[in-house]
């Protein structure tokens, strides 16, 4: 299973992705994991994408691809993985299909998670994360434990300084301006599934599932 996760900040497909993970057996593979990866190795294009991070500055996509190309060589991505937000740009969308024809390889879907600006400003406003372990809560329909702590590891939960309006907006208005042009490119390609992202968490990966196996029905019937 080799997909690509698409959607806006807030829309939940981090938390898609990490049941994908388990559900399918495969890496949930991100940038921002593979840079911190990168820097805290040393490595010299750790060294490199330090600097852009220090400087608050965007990588460039050469060495972005570059890191993602180590990323996908690794063993654990060879029977599959789910790319979570990630290409970005369509330079990016290009670089992922060079590399999936070095191993021979194809993706099996790419999703986009949609969700209306009003309803991720309310999701992200009461969003509350876990500084250790990661697990995300809502205050209405998954809160912490008693306490605010989490229920996984006891720490107490935190609001992401980012979680505003204002930011919630701008990130939105950001991200369309990038990612529109990515999603029109799958979606010309046929491989694009688009996917309720204000619906409930356990609705929203019912419906992954739901379509990724009509796409692996639809491929079978073509072969």
């Amino acid at each position: 299973m080799r997909i690509v996760l698409l959607g806006p900040p807030g829309s939940g497909k981090g938390t898609q992705a990490q049941r994908m993970e388990k559900r399918y057996g495969v890496p949930q593979i991100s940038t921002g994991d593979i840079f911190r990866k990168a820097v805290a190795a040393k490595s010299e294009l750790g060294a490199k994408v330090a600097t852009y991070l220090d400087a608050g500055a965007l990588v460039p996509d050469d060495l972005t691809m570059s890191l993602v190309r180590e990323r996908l060589a690794q063993e654990d991505a060879e029977r599959g993985f789910i790319l979570d937000g990630f290409p970005r740009t369509v330079p990016q969308a290009v670089g992922v299909e060079e590399i999936l024809r070095e191993h021979g390889w194809e993706l099996d879907a790419v999703i986009n998670i949609s969700i209306p600006t009003d309803v991720l400003v309310s999701r992200l406003t009461m969003r509350r994360v876990c500084p250790s372990c990661k697990t995300i809560y809502h205050m209405v329909d998954h809160p912490p434990g008693p306490n605010g702590l989490c229920t996984v590891c006891g720490t107490p939960v935190d609001v992401r300084p980012d979680d505003n309006v204002e930011t919630i907006k701008k990130r939105m208005a950001v991200y369309s301006a990038q990612t529109a042009a990515v999603v029109d490119y799958y979606r010309k390609k046929s491989a694009l599934i688009d996917v309720d992202g204000g619906a409930e968490r356990d609705k929203v990966f019912d419906s992954i599932q739901k379509a990724l196996e009509e796409k692996r029905r639809s491929r079978e019937r073509r072969q």
